[in-house]
């Protein structure tokens, strides 16, 4: 089993909520809820590149990866990784597939357990923002706007996710889990509200060798 698909396990099983990400935030600053809104307001579907980096307790770096994100929302996304190897993650609203390309398996477990408490809720789904998280102004070093969101879930591994932004758009976002380990995600390319194929949000599985069923 592969570094990549157990860091994204992490964000998907162990974290309990993978990919790309706001659900609820509970209002602790009107401007910091509204910078969020902002955002998300008539965000249909989304498409944009993506860099991500992973890093253990003492910092160190366990993985890059690359790839593409599709969002259509509510409960619709798809993670494609080119490398460093091929995989895919499907959530179709009901269910989330994670896709070995190179095994032709494929695992999946029930969206709404394995996505609660994580970045996937954010964009994915349409709930009130006042549902899932505590949200806090970060100091800019950089020239985004940093806000950060603290699970309200006690049930999940997931310490604290920050959200940067650019002028216009969601930049960045790092996520810590209670094992001191640190995903960040950089966004570029981004498109909203264009056409999506709905097979995009769909596994086949008579085309797969294994279709592992997690719960």
């Amino acid at each position: 089993m592969s570094l990549q698909y157990l860091s994204f396990l992490s964000l998907i099983q162990r974290v309990a909520y993978c990919g790309i990400l706001l659900g609820g935030i509970s209002i602790a600053n009107a401007a910091d809820t509204n910078r969020v809104d902002a955002y998300l307001a008539n965000l249909n579907t989304l498409t944009a590149e993506f860099e991500q980096y992973t890093f253990n307790a003492d910092h160190t770096q366990m993985l890059e990866a690359h790839g593409t994100l599709y969002l259509q929302r509510p409960g619709r996304f798809r993670w494609e990784y080119d490398s460093p190897t091929q995989q895919v993650i499907v959530a179709d609203g009901k269910r989330v597939y994670l896709h070995d390309i190179d095994l032709q398996q494929v695992s999946h477990q029930n969206q709404d357990e394995a996505l609660r408490g994580t970045p996937a809720l954010l964009l994915a789904n349409r709930e009130p923002i006042a549902t899932h998280f505590t949200i806090n102004t970060i100091e800019s070093t950089d020239g985004r706007d940093w806000v950060e969101l603290t699970p309200k879930d006690q049930d999940t591994d997931v310490v604290k996710i920050q959200l940067g932004f650019g002028q216009d758009t969601l930049d960045s976002l790092i996520m810590q889990d209670s094992f001191g380990q640190e995903t960040r995600l950089n966004f570029s390319q981004a498109q909203r509200n264009t056409t999506l194929k709905p097979e995009l949000f769909k596994i086949e599985q008579n085309e797969m060798d294994d279709f592992l069923q997690m719960d």
